[in-house]
């Protein structure tokens, strides 16, 4: 889910809010194999509670990107047994329901400390409790750090790598406070930042448990702390992965009402900078309402065009990769969203403009949804690159990044590799009835085979936007490159942007914009490659022995208001300046106290979401473009 993003259709993720009484679905195991089997993951997820359905969908999100690591297999927490986790690389838990039962076989396993485990945000209470069970010893001077209740704060910065990462301060589900108190035994990965400048652990580890006191898939954005935890997956399931930072650039809507010009103009700006590209290309232009021709019905297909056809060889020639956009990227008698023409709407969802708020609706699937339908679609849109003597791509980006169920298994069943942002739906992971009203939207820093079964090239940091659109504010090459800058925390990512030819010729952006991003993008670090090498390609690990891992623990930052278990501290870098375990003999609780403690309940996550629901850009999309009429 995602707050910000590309700027012209927004607000993906909690149309599943509408729905909330739905009955979740039945709960068996699913598995998810990737490309190369390197690290096999054990993902645990919630499912009980009024808002049981975030468990799967967080668990979905979580999958995707496990699979840029090797295989894993998505269980319900509660379904664990003795021993489960031995035959895995790393445990991921997601504790997003406010105590869940969870098995004490599970908290003895990983209180055995034999294996990596990433726990995230709730429920930590019952580890802390069951260890004072089962030994008699405290959690803080065992592990040297502890839990302090939720912390319901304006929280609106995450510092990871000494980089700031955005939150959405108005998030009341909270971060789970956190205190070190033995800097020995417990490091502080990241810090969440208060808006008076005080700072406490976001993420912090102890032997090899890593406890993130959130839940970073929920609003989630270009240069968010969603990225630190992208990035925090390395350390417990590839922790010698080098450090690596790649770009990808695609031009994107290029239809048969393109202008060659302009096209010719793109290709020459990236050729001179050296950069391989992706060209999306829409072999089927269509204007049923004549909205763009007078009234005047207009269609045309690349064959009928063969000055564009012409200047995509030339794109060709200068380093540039055609994808497949769909056939027609929009329906006719449907205003899909707007007006019925390629590029301006969409093809393998319903979409409509909620005439009250501006903002897009994700609507579910087209009348029209069996998977032979958007089949044929694909079909017709690959014979019609045949038919214009250009070679049918290997590779498919649905329009403005949105298709049902149904859909992604037609585009499965012709294409290896996606390159965009996905959409996925209660009861792919869980099994049961599809919820197609119910659907939670991600981006990638790195390149994942996703739940759909298919390899997703990134696109992570959007498009350029000279114009509000659609509730959505301009966004301008800074932007890009800066939200590139933020995706350095991940140590093999991406910096991944789309552009629309169209801007060549406007005299506020033309070809030097496009310049601008690519050589800010450059200047980071970034190696532009193809997204062929990428679609092609599988992860590239080779067989490496997981070694001690070796994150720095954060320093230089601003002072952190803790709550030590003795009474309140102030501390350093979420370290305190003294520590519980020094045998003062002094208990911080009592037993009873110890066994039984829990933090008091914040928002909870649905009820959040629910509130104040998290309206994008899980899918960066285009925005109504300037047609050109050519032969």
């Amino acid at each position: 889910m995602t707050r910000r993003f590309r700027r012209a259709i927004a607000a993906v993720v909690l149309s599943v809010v509408a729905t909330l009484l739905v009955t979740a679905g039945p709960t068996p195991i699913a598995e998810k194999p990737a490309d190369a089997a390197v690290a096999n993951t054990l993902l645990l997820y919630d499912t009980t509670g009024a808002y049981a359905f975030l468990g799967e969908q967080y668990a979905m999100l979580t999958g995707n990107l496990l699979s840029q690591f090797g295989s894993y297999k998505a269980v319900p927490v509660r379904n664990y047994t003795a021993g489960m986790m031995n035959q895995y690389t790393a445990v991921v838990y997601l504790g997003s329901t406010y105590d869940e039962p969870l098995p004490v076989a599970f908290l003895d396993d990983v209180l055995a400390d034999t294996k990596p485990v990433m726990w995230l945000f709730s429920n930590i209470w019952q580890l802390t409790n069951r260890q004072f069970a089962k030994t008699g010893l405290y959690w803080a001077n065992v592990k040297g750090w502890d839990w302090t209740g939720y912390d319901t704060s304006s929280i609106g910065e995450v510092v990871y790598k000494g980089r700031s990462l955005t939150r959405y301060s108005a998030d009341l589900s909270g971060v789970m406070g956190v205190t070190i108190n033995d800097p020995t035994k417990a490091t502080a990965l990241a810090l969440a930042k208060r808006a008076d400048g005080t700072t406490f652990p976001w993420a912090t580890r102890s032997g090899k448990l890593t406890y993130i006191g959130e839940m970073p898939m929920s609003y989630i954005s270009e240069d968010n702390r969603y990225l630190a935890f992208a990035d925090l997956l390395f350390d417990v399931l590839d922790p010698t992965r080098p450090e690596r930072h790649r770009a990808l650039v695609r031009i994107e809507d290029v239809s048969p009402d393109s202008d060659p010009d302009e096209l010719r103009a793109v290709a020459d700006a990236l050729a001179a900078q050296g950069v391989p590209f992706s060209v999306t290309v829409i072999p089927e232009f269509r204007d049923p309402l004549g909205i763009y021709s007078g009234g005047v019905k207009a269609t045309r297909t690349l064959a009928q065009a063969p000055t564009v056809v012409s200047a995509l060889r030339y794109m060709q020639s200068k380093g540039g990769t055609l994808i497949m956009h769909g056939w027609t990227h929009q329906i006719d008698g449907i205003n899909n969203p707007y007006n019925q023409v390629s590029g301006d709407d969409t093809e393998f969802f319903r979409l409509f403009v909620d005439q009250a708020t501006d903002f897009v609706i994700f609507d579910g699937p087209l009348p029209k949804d069996a998977q032979k339908d958007h089949q044929s679609r694909i079909n017709t849109g690959k014979g019609l690159f045949t038919k214009a003597l250009l070679g049918v791509p290997t590779i498919f980006t649905p329009p403005h990044y949105a298709a049902s169920v149904n859909a992604y298994k037609a585009i499965k069943a012709s294409y290896r590799a996606r390159y965009d942002r996905g959409l996925y739906f209660s009861g792919q992971l869980a099994g049961g009835t599809i919820n197609n009203k119910r659907f939670i939207g991600q981006f990638f820093p790195y390149p994942v085979t996703d739940i759909n079964g298919t390899r997703v090239v990134p696109e992570n940091l959007g498009n350029e936007e000279l114009d509000a659109f659609n509730n959505n504010p301009p966004r301008l090459p800074a932007d890009i490159i800066a939200n590139a800058q933020s995706n350095l925390v991940v140590r093999d990512g991406f910096a991944s942007f789309f552009w629309h030819p169209f801007l060549a010729s406007d005299p506020r952006a033309g070809t030097a914009h496009l310049t601008q991003i690519v050589q800010g993008i450059k200047a980071l670090g970034y190696t532009f490659v193809s997204s062929t090498s990428i679609a092609n390609g599988t992860n590239a690990w080779t067989a490496r022995t997981p070694g001690a891992v070796t994150t720095a623990k954060v320093s230089g930052l601003p002072i952190v208001s803790g709550v030590m278990s003795s009474g309140s501290t102030k501390v350093s870098s979420g370290v305190s300046s003294e520590s519980s375990n020094k045998g003062n003999g002094k208990a911080p609780r009592t037993p009873n106290e110890e066994l039984t403690r829990k933090p008091k309940p914040a928002r909870d996550l649905g009820k959040q979401l629910e509130l104040d629901p998290d309206k994008g850009p899980v899918v960066n999309t285009e925005s109504k473009r300037k047609h050109h009429a050519h032969s």
